[in-house]
């Protein structure tokens, strides 16, 4: 006979389920809202962190923005270099750019880890994405990815700061000076690159391709996936 004390019985295992599927549902919707925040726990001694849609600095884009959150971005990488199970860092940029301060934050804190790093750029890596897409020991890039180089603009990148000439002439001597000594371009080809006229629409600036990257000195080799762990690896183990 089914009785009261069978049901009691039943509560803990039936609550169980519930704050089960609770942690599923609250991990998934992190997942779809912010991407991967946390450094995950696995057997491998690589990790990857994904940079995408728009840099996101100190003002909150709107919800229907993809973007890559700098206050998340910093926290995963102290945790990265002080991490003794992780090795090397694989970062995969896709970015349309953003805030200037908060990529070049990104791009300085890359620059002085400790581990190997290796930077992947698919699809695009335009903008402030660049000096991130430097600032790692090896860059790599998709033989059909694009990388924009210009000036920087009177709106839309430097957010909540005074924009006076002066304040962005000198965060573009920043800029200029970041990616020339992490890359092997030259500050003269980097300029003509950024002030080129005529091949953007109604801007100034230049659109480079896969092996053109390459070429000028900006990325160190054309690739994909497996190239970019092949050589992260090697750098973990000493390699060249």
């Amino acid at each position: 006979m089914y009785t009261d004390k069978d049901k009691n019985q039943e509560k803990p295992a039936d609550q169980e389920q519930e704050q089960e599927g609770k942690t599923v549902a609250e991990g998934i919707q992190s997942i779809q809202e912010l991407g991967q925040i946390r450094v995950p726990t696995t057997d491998s001694n690589l990790h990857a962190m994904t940079i995408v849609g728009q840099i996101e600095g100190h003002m909150i884009l709107p919800p229907q923005n993809k973007t890559t959150k700098y206050e998340h971005i910093i926290p995963q990488l102290v945790a990265i270099e002080q991490n003794l199970k992780i090795e090397g860092l694989l970062i995969i940029l896709n970015t349309v750019g953003g805030d200037v301060e908060a990529g070049l934050a990104i791009a300085e804190m890359v620059a002085s880890m400790s581990k190997p790093t290796v930077s992947l750029v698919l699809g695009g890596g335009h903008s402030i994405g660049v000096p991130i897409a430097v600032a790692a020991k090896h860059s790599f890039i998709a033989e059909t990815a694009t990388m924009t180089i210009h000036p920087i603009r009177l709106t839309g990148l430097v957010i909540g700061v005074p924009q006076t000439y002066e304040y962005l002439d000198k965060m573009q001597e920043r800029v200029v000076r970041f990616v020339v000594n992490n890359s092997s371009i030259s500050t003269e080809r980097f300029r003509d690159l950024m002030f080129k006229t005529g091949e953007l629409a109604r801007d100034i600036g230049t659109v480079i391709v896969g092996k053109e990257a390459v070429n000028s000195g900006l990325i160190d080799e054309v690739g994909g996936l497996a190239p970019a762990l092949s050589k992260l690896r090697s750098m973990c183990r000493g390699e060249a």
